[in-house]
């Protein structure tokens, strides 16, 4: 047992030194970038950028070598790669072995009612903090020009959509991308309930998806216990080292106000409901979940994250398999309460720099169209930035200002997304516990282990 609690307290150090590592080693780069560049000497930074950092994908990327943009994307590829079939099997067989049909309806009924309480605190939190940051003036600044041709847009969008396209009319349709995971879960819980009902007469079907649970579990060991580290200082350090300073100036703001209220929510909100909803220590937790939140910050995918936030919700906080194979994808699916804090300040942010002056009765709009539009994003990195632009669209701000903003968000997503994905992930895990407690199947010896 000594060597087990020492090889995962030794993934929880790896983790975070790659953290620390990529931030500082990224940001060196980044000088060391300017500082070529402002004494005539671009074409060795432009070396360093062609070796190490660019996307070798894009124009003329037959010219890099790009290690870092390879390990990364081999990597997150990596990780993705086990998100449709994680979903499937963890979901269809907790479904499956649950013994109380009712059951599924009470647990169902309290995760999303715990899912939306944790959406209305961190909504009004988050635009009660973003509307006080606009009153000091913080948000006043002078916006670059920039192009916004490339702006990502997308067309009229009504949040009801995530319901309908929650039902599949292809089965393998969902199946082929990352983006239709509602679709997936809807799937799992119509194969789970089956399964359960056949009993016996669905005992191959079960063993096939245990192989399978089975397998996955053991391939995504390896990636977070051996290969997470590496690639966690890769992605981090060519974030950092790929960004012009003339970026950072007027975000500065935005960005650090963002991390440290979703930093400051993550600390408070869900220590303090665990500790009012089921009596448990939340320093314990902030503890032992404190390893997913790293992990969930530097590859910013929820989805990717799943893994190891089950094994730590069940091994380490002592909750049931069976909610947790329930709650936890459910959670990746539509909990996303970071990305609605991230939203109000993003919000905020453009319109005050484009010279709108947003009142509180549009911050509640705003809070409703990202609650809504959260709840349909995809668990993949970057997808909630992108929403901001229905949410601007559904407010009228579509001005060329705040298209200049939206562009300046969505350039430095990366540094405020760390703490956007680590409120989802930690809500989630927040959520489990607070289920598992209330359905007395939650392990207080191993929780207080």
């Amino acid at each position: 047992m000594k060597e087990e609690d020492k090889r995962k307290i030794s993934i929880v150090h790896k983790m975070a030194f790659a953290l620390l590592g990529g931030i500082l080693f990224g940001i060196g780069f980044l000088f060391l970038r300017e500082y070529l560049n402002s004494n005539g000497l671009n074409n060795v930074w432009n070396v360093i950028e062609k070796i190490l950092f660019n996307d070798i994908t894009k124009d003329k990327g037959f010219e890099s070598i790009g290690l870092f943009y390879i390990i990364s994307t081999i990597f997150m590829n990596a990780l993705q790669l086990a998100i449709v079939p994680l979903v499937l099997v963890s979901l269809s067989l907790s479904l499956c072995t649950m013994s109380d049909p009712k059951k599924f309806g009470k647990v169902t009924g309290k995760t999303i009612a715990c899912f939306l309480m944790f959406y209305i605190v961190c909504a009004f939190i988050g635009g009660c903090f973003a509307y006080f940051i606009k009153e000091i003036g913080w948000f006043s600044v002078q916006l670059p020009s920039a192009d916004t041709s490339n702006v990502t847009t997308m067309d009229s969008y009504n949040p009801l959509t995530a319901i309908t396209n929650a039902v599949p009319n292809n089965i393998f349709s969902a199946f082929i991308t990352n983006t239709s995971i509602l679709a997936v879960v809807v799937i799992s819980v119509i194969i789970g309930l089956t399964m359960n009902t056949l009993g016996e007469q669905a005992l191959p079907f079960k063993k096939v998806l245990e192989s399978l649970n089975e397998m996955i579990r053991i391939y995504m060991e390896f990636l977070i216990n051996k290969v997470s580290p590496i690639a966690m200082f890769c992605m981090i350090s060519r974030t950092f080292a790929t960004y012009g300073i003339e970026y950072f100036k007027p975000a500065l703001t935005w960005i650090f106000t963002t991390i440290f209220i979703c930093i400051l929510l993550v600390f408070t909100v869900y220590p303090l409901s665990v500790v009012i909803l089921t009596g448990l220590n939340p320093i314990i937790f902030i503890k032992k979940i404190l390893k997913v939140g790293i992990f969930a910050a530097a590859t910013q995918s929820s989805a990717a994250t799943l893994p190891l936030n089950k094994k730590t919700c069940i091994e380490e906080l002592g909750c049931s398999d069976e909610i947790t194979n329930f709650v936890l994808p459910t959670g990746m699916t539509i909990n996303m309460n970071g990305t609605t804090v991230m939203h109000m300040m993003a919000i905020t942010f453009i319109a005050t720099s484009a010279g709108i002056d947003i009142t509180p009765s549009q911050l509640v709009i705003a809070a409703f169209l990202s609650i809504c539009t959260a709840m349909g994003t995809p668990a993949i990195p970057v997808a909630g930035t992108t929403m901001v632009f229905a949410i601007l669209n559904g407010l009228g701000f579509n001005s060329e200002l705040c298209m200049i903003g939206y562009a300046l968000v969505l350039a430095m997503n990366y540094p405020p997304g760390m703490a956007v994905i680590t409120l989802n992930v930690i809500g989630d895990a927040a959520t489990n516990v607070i289920i598992c407690s209330k359905e007395h199947e939650l392990d207080k010896n191993i929780y207080n282990g």
